[in-house]
């Protein structure tokens, strides 16, 4: 049975120690442990080592390691429990010494996914322009249980979200002056479900948003699209060339009357010429 002959501090890792053994043929180094295992066991010089104690030691010691690592990943910032299991299975580190290390950091108030997800929400909330259908994905995606989600999202009340989709709407319509009102509408749908906003607070901020009904505003936007048309259509003549211009401006939301308007001005231009 092979018996402890020297304990040393290592110099680099000061709170770990290594240790030698003599197993009959002579003193050699053994291993490294942790300075909590070396506590635990009560490891010094002359102590005789089972099988059984040694297994015991290398395992305890592959927790400490591994806790080691988490809280290093856990220094950066706050992690979810599945990103820090994700984080040690990429170190190779086996599953059941995660499950101890993962019980470890609980204990010592390392890991809340309820207090993540709380501070994820607040910081998406408060730096970003999501709404909570896309932070309730992403809180998904990290792991995090689905009433722990809804405890979260209760940080982001229903007047801010309405308020940030608000805002979104005026910086998107003053980009848009040169398209139809219906598509700058429909394109505007489209951006807020695209940030994750549901349906009712996407439908409160197009009622609240000021459409202006500006018949010449909307003319000038029909004119922009109808003057990069006509180099498409214009192998076509008369009727044809109407009717493609009108399809075409249709589909971009145009109403038909101020379409048959740009038309009829349209063509007394080219008569003229």
């Amino acid at each position: 049975m092979p018996v402890i002959t020297k304990i040393t501090a290592q110099q680099k890792l000061k709170d770990r120690y290594n240790i030698f053994i003599d197993d009959g043929k002579g003193e050699k180094y053994g291993f490294s442990v942790d300075e909590d295992v070396l506590i635990k066991y009560q490891l010094k010089k002359g102590m005789e080592l089972d099988d059984f104690t040694v297994t015991e030691i290398f395992y305890q010691d592959d927790i400490r390691k591994a806790y080691s690592q988490a809280v290093q990943y856990l220094a950066a910032r706050m992690r979810s429990e599945a990103e820090v299991r994700k984080h040690l299975l990429k170190k190779e580190i086996q599953e059941e010494i995660i499950n101890e290390v993962i019980h470890k950091l609980y204990q010592y108030k390392f890991l809340d996914d309820q207090e993540f997800a709380i501070a994820y929400v607040r910081t998406q909330m408060n730096t970003t322009d999501k709404g909570v259908v896309v932070i309730t994905q992403e809180l998904k995606e990290k792991g995090i249980a689905e009433f722990k989600v809804e405890t979260a999202l209760r940080e982001y009340p229903y007047e801010k979200q309405l308020a940030k989709a608000c805002n979104l709407a005026e910086k998107f319509l003053q980009k848009k002056s040169h398209e139809s009102l219906k598509a700058s509408k429909q394109k505007l749908e489209q951006l807020l479900i695209r940030k994750g906003y549901p349906f009712e607070i996407i439908h409160e901020a197009l009622c609240s948003v000021e459409f202006e009904e500006d018949t010449f505003q909307e003319l000038q936007a029909l004119q922009k699209q109808g003057d990069k048309l006509i180099s498409k259509y214009r192998k076509y003549e008369g009727y044809e060339f109407r009717q493609k211009m009108k399809q075409a401006l249709y589909r971009k939301g145009f109403p038909l009357e101020l379409i048959d308007q740009y038309l009829a001005e349209l063509s007394d231009g080219l008569s003229e010429e």
